[in-house]
């Protein structure tokens, strides 16, 4: 996908297993410009857990994850429900991404812009905009 695809005011959602920052790109016509819009992190692993089949053998980090990408699926979920975002890119490691793609809304996967399976959680708001450009 080429940048022009990224939409002015679509939601950007940069993930791990262990914490989300969201993202509006405010930039006009083929412009990507990020503004930092809050963080999302983890809530009552411990009570919630994670959702689908459960691995036995999983560490308790790993189901740690999994119940957050559960909580984020469902975060995005009511932000799309409630309006919040019209075009969504998605970026998240590879296994967290593969956690949150079954539990996605279609509502939420129907305004998925962009899809990344990268790590950029620790990445500057430059090094963000610039990995999107590329893609």
């Amino acid at each position: 996908m080429s940048n022009s695809t990224i939409p002015t005011d679509c939601l950007v959602v940069v993930a791990t297993g262990a914490e989300a920052k969201l993202y509006r790109n405010v930039g006009k016509d083929d412009e990507i410009k990020l503004r930092a819009e809050g963080t999302i992190n983890p809530k009552n692993l411990a009570s919630e857990g994670p959702s689908g089949s459960f691995v036995p053998d999983s560490s308790a980090r790993e189901t740690d994850e999994a119940t957050f990408s559960k909580q984020l699926a469902h975060h995005l979920y009511d932000l799309s429900n409630n309006g919040k975002f019209d075009s969504l890119v998605l970026a998240a490691d590879p296994g967290s991404l593969g956690e949150m793609r079954p539990l996605l809304h279609k509502e939420v996967t129907d305004k998925i812009v962009l899809e990344m399976d990268k790590t950029l959680i620790n990445s500057s708001i430059k090094d963000i905009e610039r990995s999107i450009q590329n893609n």
